[in-house]
């Protein structure tokens, strides 16, 4: 039985990563790769993916719905809690003055947090009050496209 949900959580993980890739966010895996991409100049919005289901049922469609705007961050890049545990330790690095929060959202600029999207502004709300939150971000901070 543990073998076979291990195939399970694999599934999810990789459907998971499927999700947020596709509707344009690079997945960063490394530290490395995170200070890279998180000091670049601009805006950059990083999203912390993970598999509970306010992640699949908001949080990734917020992703990929909110960019669907006149305005967007010049970045969008994702780690993924729990998996690539690194990655995620040094992103929230980034995170000054917030409590490790997954799923989340990060909009950051030249490197610094600007504001972010706790899982309390994800889970039990829907994936349109997300979508906004987040444009209003993006209003406040981007340019636009």
């Amino acid at each position: 039985m543990n073998m076979d949900f291990n195939l399970f959580m694999n599934d999810v993980v990789q459907q998971a990563r499927k999700e947020i890739t596709a509707a344009g966010y690079t997945e960063l895996k490394t530290p490395e790769e995170v200070d890279e991409a998180l000091n670049k100049k601009g805006t950059t919005l990083i999203m912390v993916n993970s598999v509970c289901g306010c992640a699949g049922g908001i949080a990734r469609p917020a992703a990929a719905h909110s960019l669907h705007y006149d305005k967007r961050p010049d970045n969008l890049v994702t780690v993924f809690a729990g998996q690539d545990k690194e990655a995620t330790s040094r992103a929230r690095e980034f995170f000054e003055g917030y409590p490790p929060s997954s799923p989340s959202f990060a909009l950051l600029k030249d490197g610094k947090i600007l504001e972010m999207v706790e899982r309390h502004e994800i889970e039990g709300h829907d994936p349109m009050s997300v979508v906004a939150n987040l444009q209003s971000k993006f209003d406040a901070y981007c340019e636009e496209v």
